[in-house]
């Protein structure tokens, strides 16, 4: 029985704020540098490898990590998670979001069903649906295909989607599997809506609405803005849309759309990618043989976090050095670089997916931490961010560790040779000269021209982004928050923060507002 205690409480954890910092700047340079980045690496699913030499520890330091992974049982913590325990103290739900791709532990059953079945059963209707509109089995009114899916949502219904999306596009269409272009729209804002709307033809446009509850503000807002647009072009909106939601929900089995697929309460939004969140609009675009695919890797990076040895299990790692640097090193923020444009929107994502889940100043038993947790995620693809705010990151008065991600062959697989080098390589270049200049830095006289290293960062490399590799890259992030909440002690899977807004909104749009918030309502003239 896993036992559930502070950070500050536990015997290891003091052991490490004891620990002789390491030099990053002595330790990556030269030859032993060298040896560093050829010995300070795991590798993960699907070929990738996650490389930790530019990061502040040594053989001792990882000894102290390794302690503290056992006394604060993060293996005895997933393994409960996986098999049906209530780890969300929060809502009293079970987590099953690593169940949606694969069955890591004993069955489950909720709800009276076996819920690795329920998810199956789901992405088989998903793929079923996806395969009949491909072939035009299911058409518009007029008997024509379908060629655009948008789908409608916000949060973790748009976020996860959207990036993966996006990371699997190029790919796709270089490897003759892009089925159907995907928009998305998310902010209730009418300009994101009108623009979407603009830009597609809604006759040939199947629309996918993601409500859990089916009572999500923003995302009804724009299903009333959808459904305008197709009455006004003549369509029957019944006849192009589809809903994803619970069983439970009144969009179930409402006669407003072609169908309806499932998920339940024990998938919170920013981790529901791999469910029928992600599942209806990949499948969609790319054909459920690619959302399969992604979900196997997922699944593969899954069974390595499951590891108990530490030097094995690359999310649990990765989770113990950001505990580090954020509670003993005192670093504020974290910044991921993803050195592939089709990761553009990765960051977005894992920023919802980080500071959702560990934003918390109170444990899983609602009793106030004395220790900061969740960093501040933030990021753009390189080079653009080089561009961008790297200036900070070299020469700011705070230390941001750094996690980048590179792939050594693009998407496309065309290039240009320039002064002897492809783009591809400039790429890779880059992020191989930013990881040893934030390592090691440059003395100069001109103190404006001095670097001071030791800024530490860490690097995921794989062959190429393809849906075997995003969703192993996918599993790791989400696994190594996971991680972190069990050493911060806290609830990683409510999100009581995002709420307090919804209720002080609908109190402006009901007219029932006083003192300050009456006083912003007439200056926004609502």
């Amino acid at each position: 029985m896993a036992t559930w205690s502070n950070l500050d409480t536990l015997a290891s954890y003091q052991e490490l704020t004891k620990a002789a910092r390491v030099n990053l700047a002595e330790v990556m340079s030269g030859e032993k540098g060298a040896d560093r980045v050829k010995n300070y690496s795991i590798p993960m699913a699907e070929g990738l490898v996650y490389n930790y030499a530019s990061k502040q520890v040594d053989d001792q330091l990882l000894s102290a990590l390794a302690k503290l992974a056992e006394e604060a049982q993060l293996s005895e913590k997933f393994e409960a998670l996986y098999n049906g325990e209530v780890v969300n103290t929060g809502e009293k739900r079970l987590v099953l979001h690593h169940m949606t791709r694969g069955q890591l532990g004993q069955a489950v059953e909720a709800d009276g069903v076996d819920k690795r079945s329920f998810y199956v059963e789901q992405q088989q209707r998903i793929a079923d649906f996806a395969n009949k509109v491909h072939s035009g089995e299911i058409t518009n009114a007029a008997g024509e295909k379908f060629t655009t899916v948008v789908q409608i949502g916000i949060g973790g219904s748009d976020l996860g989607p959207r990036a993966m999306y996006l990371a699997l596009e190029n790919w796709a269409k270089k490897n003759g599997l892009f089925k159907m272009e995907a928009k998305f729209i998310s902010n209730v804002d009418p300009d994101d809506a009108a623009a979407v709307l603009a830009s597609t033809d809604v006759a040939h446009a199947v629309f996918v609405l993601v409500s859990k509850s089916g009572t999500t503000l923003e995302t009804l807002t724009n299903e009333s803005f959808v459904k305008d647009a197709l009455k006004n072009a003549g369509l029957d909106p019944a006849k192009h849309m589809i809903a994803v939601t619970s069983e439970t929900s009144p969009l179930a089995k409402s006669d407003d759309y072609l169908a309806a697929f499932y998920m339940d309460d024990y998938i919170g939004g920013r981790f529901s990618t791999t469910s029928a969140v992600g599942g209806a609009v990949l499948s969609l675009a790319f054909g459920p043989d690619v959302f399969a695919q992604f979900l196997e890797g997922a699944a593969a990076e899954d069974q390595l976090a499951a590891k108990k040895d530490v030097m094995e299990n690359p999310a649990m790692l990765d989770a113990l050095i950001g505990v580090y640097e954020r509670n003993v090193l005192g670093y504020p923020a974290t910044a991921v670089l993803p050195y592939s444009q089709a990761l553009s929107r990765f960051p977005a994502h894992l920023q919802q997916l980080d500071m959702e889940s560990n934003g918390k100043s109170v444990n899983r038993f609602g009793e106030p931490v004395n220790y900061p947790t969740g960093p501040v995620i933030f990021g753009e693809p390189g080079t653009n961010g080089q561009h961008s705010f790297y200036q900070l990151l070299h020469q700011g008065t705070d230390i941001v560790p750094l996690q980048f991600i590179g792939f050594k062959n693009n998407q496309m697989g065309t290039d240009v040779v320039i002064q002897d080098s492809t783009s591809q390589q400039k790429l890779c270049a880059n992020v191989a000269a930013q990881i040893v200049a934030f390592a090691c830095g440059k003395s100069d006289d001109d103190r404006n021209k001095n670097f001071e290293g030791g800024r530490p960062s860490s690097i995921i490399i794989g062959e190429e982004v393809n849906p075997k590799t995003l969703g192993a890259l996918l599993a790791h992030f989400e696994n190594k928050v996971m991680f972190q909440g069990f050493l911060w002690n806290v609830n990683s899977f409510d999100q009581e923060g995002v709420q307090l807004g919804k209720v002080l909104a609908k109190r402006v749009l009901a007219h029932e507002t006083d003192g300050a918030l009456k006083v912003y309502s007439d200056l926004l003239n609502i």
